[in-house]
């Protein structure tokens, strides 16, 4: 009976969704839909409206139906009638938020009210739709679903952000090789879901180039995010990668996602991929190849679109001849390889980075340093970085604590390019550097081996005030002088 009052509603309904579906424009997520329905014709012009809207579709007539299919497939939404035959809606919404913790359940039902609707949600429903419903009011809730995804991605960026925190390089260069190395990221960033593989030496920024890549891609809506393989055991790891089902080992006291969804429709970079241990190296290989996957502990096959920026400071080849990555994995992942130059290759664009790091790291530790020496500069120019922008920017930082002046001098920076080093090795006559660098060191070596300044103006033949104007200027403070 009540299913024979209710056919001029789905009638009603079926006839809507035919004369609008021409009407209902491609949404930006491409999501995996579950209609929950026990009438045909409702089941079937609801499909054709999702589809529409480009998402994928499954249909099913009964609750026991939708939770076997839960266990054989993941899903990001699911449209609930709340009068079932074999089992109300509402008693199998928590059966469905416990199979798919996530899933956003919209409800609908031809005996709307404020009494169910309240219920509905409180049971953890995302939505509640009055029949009959259109196709455009479908829409509408899926773009809310939309909304929240994308705020959820958001997050996820913050976080990422909060735990990467550091000034972003330019990637503007003055070196022609660094140049096309950028120009070849452009592409890359442009090529869709193509896979990324990063080389170079550890610090050389190639978190902040696949980090880059993705936000100049179409992905940059979605999440951005990394594993860190070396940090982690080989369990930790997995479970870090493709999540867990609660109880697949101790300590998994609930269900968790894995980076893996996490990243769906967004971007994973593994840094040190190098470091993967070969069994789940094989298991990235399926990802790759299928977009498939399995939780720990749980035998449900899941879906994944991500793009994979992989990353490693070792050579693949070697790794793949000494057989400690295989070799499937990396002609999979060597579709686009970039090598990032280390920074001894660079010195072009030395102070252009120091200069950011500079403007970076003042106001974060309150100090009105606004440049840095020719000294500090020819001292940075001559070192070899062997820990590449990561160690620049550690340099930096520290000088802009230390220094009490407005610039940045070589007694500020770490011993490896200090004073002393640019002194023995930077600063000698004949060398490749400015007068002006020559000067600075000379007169910083004469104070050094003076009991006062005006005995250090004496030996260089100048006046004291001459010497306080070139003191200040070149930022050279010492404790045991006065004047």
């Amino acid at each position: 009976m009540l299913r024979e009052s209710n056919r001029s509603v789905k009638h009603e309904f079926a006839l809507n969704t035919t004369t609008l579906l021409t009407k209902i424009p491609f949404l930006g997520f491409n999501m995996k839909v579950i209609i929950i329905d026990d009438d045909a014709s409702i089941r079937r012009t609801t499909a054709i409206a999702i589809r529409d809207m480009g998402h994928r579709c499954d249909v099913v007539r009964d609750g026991d139906t939708a939770l076997k299919k839960m266990g054989q497939d993941s899903y990001d939404v699911a449209l609930l009638d709340l009068k079932l035959r074999e089992m109300d809606g509402l008693e199998l919404l928590p059966k469905l938020l416990e199979a798919e913790p996530g899933l956003h359940i919209v409800v609908f039902t031809a005996f709307a009210s404020i009494e169910s609707a309240v219920k509905a949600i409180k049971k953890g429903a995302f939505d509640y739709v009055p029949k009959p419903f259109t196709p455009d009011q479908i829409q509408q809730v899926f773009e809310k679903i939309e909304q929240v995804k994308r705020l959820e991605s958001r997050v996820t960026a913050l976080e990422s952000d909060l735990d990467n925190q550091s000034p972003i390089p330019s990637f503007e260069t003055n070196e022609p090789k660094v140049r096309r190395i950028f120009e070849l990221a452009k592409k890359a960033a442009a090529a869709g879901p193509a896979t990324v593989f990063l080389l170079g030496e550890s610090g050389t920024g190639k978190t902040v180039l696949a980090r880059w890549i993705h936000e100049q891609s179409a992905r940059k809506e979605h999440p951005f995010v990394t594993v860190h393989c070396p940090s982690m055991s080989r369990e930790l790891l997995e479970s870090e990668l493709f999540g867990h089902a609660r109880g697949a080992f101790t300590g998994a006291v609930q269900d968790k996602k894995g980076k893996v969804a996490v990243a769906d429709k967004g971007t994973l970079f593994l840094d040190e991929i190098g470091e993967m241990p070969l069994d789940l190296q094989a298991k990235l290989l399926r990802l790759l190849q299928e977009k498939e996957y399995e939780r720990i502990g749980d035998n449900r096959t899941r879906h994944a679109d991500v793009r994979i920026i992989a990353a490693t400071n070792r050579s693949p080849s070697k790794m793949v001849e000494e057989k400690h990555f295989r070799e499937d994995l990396y002609y999979r992942l060597n579709v686009m390889p970039i090598t990032v130059p280390p920074l001894r290759e660079r010195p072009q664009d030395i102070r252009e980075l120091a200069e950011k790091y500079t403007a970076f790291y003042a106001p974060s530790f309150g100090k009105s340093v606004y440049g840095i020496s020719e000294g500090a500069f020819e001292a940075m120019r001559q070192y070899r970085w062997p820990g590449n922008l990561r160690e620049l920017e550690n340099a930096i930082e520290r000088a802009v604590i230390l220094t009490n002046g407005h610039q940045i001098g070589v007694e500020d920076l770490p011993d490896t390019l200090g004073t002393e080093t640019a002194n023995k090795e930077n600063a000698q006559s004949g060398q490749m550097i400015t007068l002006e660098a020559l000067e600075r060191e000379h007169i910083a070596r004469v104070i050094q081996r003076t009991e006062s300044l005006e005995q250090a103006a004496r030996v260089l033949g100048i006046d004291s005030a001459t010497l306080y104007r070139k003191r200040k200027r070149f930022n050279l403070n010492y404790s045991n002088h006065v004047g």
